[in-house]
């Protein structure tokens, strides 16, 4: 997206790098993501959108420059690639994790999607890859519940505008408020738990909020698979928002939601990155969420 700007290729370097130094690679099953077809892609998104986009991205790539659609969100040549194979690889991490061919799975992908709408790019986001991957278990395997989990420093809206109003989904998370995108105070739909914190929120109070807000809600709805939005913004280090989170919060985090699936979805579980932009806090965070997913100790 340019010199400078927090989603940046390095994220998915100091994850890489952080998996080998830790052993944790080892523990792990590598797999490369394919391309989302137009088709997947539009149980998410409106047929409108997705061809406006994907004809605007392949001017980019034909044209060799980078655009701007918002001052946030730049397309450089291979965005249209890179957004393809992030739905891509939550669609067949969702088929890998149905068919019993993986436990759960953590989607290692870039550009990241939770405020992707229904019509709109914006916040670093083309395609909402994990509402994408949610229909896909809805629509295509037939499961007849799913949750999707959210602890990104930023609400997600494209995911609530998405999903706001399916009764086969539930969406919880928390979120720094006032922050961007400066919604999600008034939830857009009754399948919603949203829980706004103020900044300098720090572990402690998020798993209390987690377990009185999210635990009965999901334990009511027993979805049959789950999917995370995972972003590791709301950590201390990070400078994109203002929250005190830490790698054993997220581990902590990650440990309820397995808890939840063992009880519920057959474990079932995939998690897609969003947001996380100071790289080493990025890095310890998604190896402490890996950790627990992989169930190594």
């Amino acid at each position: 997206m340019g010199a400078g700007h927090p989603e940046c290729a390095a994220r998915l370097d100091a994850i890489s790098d952080q998996l080998l130094a830790t052993g944790l690679d080892i523990a792990l099953s590598f797999r490369d993501a394919p391309e989302a077809t137009i088709e997947q892609i539009e149980r998410a998104h409106t047929a409108h959108y997705v061809t406006e986009i994907v004809d605007l991205l392949e001017q980019v790539r034909e044209g060799g420059t980078t655009k701007a659609l918002d001052p946030d969100t730049i397309a450089c040549p291979a965005t249209l690639q890179a957004a393809l194979r992030a739905a891509g690889a939550a669609i067949a991490a969702t088929d890998d994790v149905i068919a019993g061919r993986a436990l759960n799975a953590f989607c290692a992908v870039r550009p990241p999607g939770h405020h992707a709408t229904r019509d709109e790019a914006m916040g670093f986001c083309f395609f909402n890859n994990v509402a994408i991957a949610a229909r896909h278990a809805l629509d295509v395997h037939g499961l007849k519940r799913v949750a999707i989990i959210d602890f990104d420093v930023h609400h997600g809206n494209g995911t609530e505008d998405i999903i706001a109003g399916d009764d086969r989904v539930l969406m919880c998370s928390f979120f720094q408020h006032p922050l961007y995108p400066y919604s999600g105070a008034v939830p857009k739909g009754t399948n919603m738990v949203n829980v706004p914190v103020p900044p300098y929120t720090r572990g402690p109070a998020v798993r209390e909020t987690i377990e009185a807000m999210w635990m009965p809600a999901l334990h009511r709805f027993a979805p049959e698979m789950v999917f995370i939005s995972a972003g590791f913004d709301a950590h201390r280090e990070d400078d994109l928002g203002q929250m005190g989170l830490v790698e054993a919060d997220y581990e902590w985090i990650t440990q309820r939601l397995v808890d939840v699936a063992r009880r519920h979805s057959h474990g079932r579980i995939v998690s897609c990155l969003e947001g996380g932009y100071a790289l080493s806090s990025l890095a310890r965070s998604v190896a402490a969420h890996v950790r627990v997913l992989a169930d190594v100790h």
